[in-house]
């Protein structure tokens, strides 16, 4: 992987990003930004206020195109212009609670948006690979112990598992029927939980935990014993980039899924990682435990990662009290009036160093 992870690979590379603005996208940005690659962005404004984009100047880092994925003609402009070698598809709905409110709209955006990006990726010539990025909330969750592997049924009991399987399947037609017989490798990216410093999402648990420490009040989170599969946001970003890079070396070579998920340990309770995070801040935070109102939710959800670590010699490098260190580092940084942008990049390499 360190040979697909590198500026030797990447340096020059045409990549172009749907949902830089996001948190996610935000980091892959400063990603290949260290990596030297020439980034075209198109997502929308950014979804908070602050933001990670806005912290870093991201708009410095890339060509910054604004609009929305299910705007086809624009977004084939976007493409065609820029002539990309790589896409990663970000862009989404992606808060769980938020697609309860907003069903429709949530199912609109991931699944017709996944499909707008596809569409307008037939169009350019220049292009060798798509990483359309989903969720580990895309298997049929039966709360077993055991954790899912890409051969596990996709499914969905809420909006946004739901969404996020159907963009699976999307995926898996347009790659078949359209770009695969064109010369373009196409595989989706299942994650874990993701944290990390420049989060500034509504009901996300990290997040949360800042605010109220920056507040000095006390936490409010629903289910303490759920367990996920936590990691922090380079892990995947760094998986993400391998198998760019792989499908394009090898396009007929690899699988059209892979997980991106922490070491086994390291899927945890709600209530473990507010410990975690509460010793990072040198302890103090009060945490309460709301009666749970917000309808299902998966109890335990476990990623096996085994195939990314056997065919792109990927591996998680950082444990969960790293990850959480890390993150509340950031964002302690930022409080105290540190650049956001140096602290990204700071962690970016020491990311990189750590083989």
């Amino acid at each position: 992987m360190e040979a697909l992870v590198s500026t030797s690979y990447w340096a020059g590379k045409r990549v172009f990003v749907t949902g830089h603005t996001g948190f996610k996208g935000t980091w892959l940005l400063a990603m290949m930004r260290v990596l030297g690659a020439k980034v075209a962005g198109y997502a929308l404004d950014p979804p908070t206020a602050p933001s990670m984009f806005d912290q870093i100047a991201g708009s410095e880092l890339c060509q910054d195109i604004r609009g929305d994925v299910r705007d086809l003609s624009r977004l084939q402009r976007a493409m065609s212009d820029f002539a990309p070698e790589f896409i990663f598809h970000l862009a989404a709905q992606p808060i769980v609670l938020a697609a309860r409110e907003h069903g429709v709209d949530t199912v609109d955006t991931n699944v017709r948006g996944t499909a707008c990006v596809l569409e307008a990726a037939r169009r350019v010539g220049s292009l060798r690979s798509i990483v359309s990025v989903t969720t580990d909330k895309v298997y049929r969750n039966v709360e077993w112990c055991w954790p899912y592997r890409e051969a596990d049924a996709l499914g969905g009991h809420e909006p946004y598992g739901a969404s996020k399987a159907c963009a699976e399947i999307v995926t898996e037609a347009w790659a078949h029927s359209f770009l695969e017989p064109a010369g373009v490798a196409v595989a989706s990216a299942r994650a874990g939980n993701v944290i990390g410093g420049g989060d500034w999402a509504p009901a996300r648990l990290v997040p949360d935990i800042v605010r109220a420490w920056q507040a000095s009040r006390a936490l409010t989170i629903r289910s303490p014993q759920s367990i996920r599969p936590w990691q922090h946001v380079l892990e995947p970003l760094a998986g993400y980039v391998a198998l760019a890079a792989a499908l394009a070396e090898k396009p007929s070579g690899l699988p059209r899924s892979f997980n991106f998920g922490p070491r086994e340990e390291d899927a945890q309770p709600v209530a473990r990682i507010c410990e975690l995070a509460n010793c990072a801040l040198d302890g103090g935070l009060e945490v309460i435990v709301a009666e749970a109102t917000t309808g299902y939710e998966s109890r335990m959800l476990r990623l096996d990662s085994s195939l990314a670590q056997s065919d792109l010699a990927w591996r998680p490098r950082l444990d969960l009290e790293s990850a959480i260190k890390w993150t509340i580092d950031w964002y302690r940084g930022v409080h105290r009036g540190a650049d956001a942008r140096a602290l990204t990049i700071e962690q970016l390499e020491r990311y990189q160093s750590l083989g």
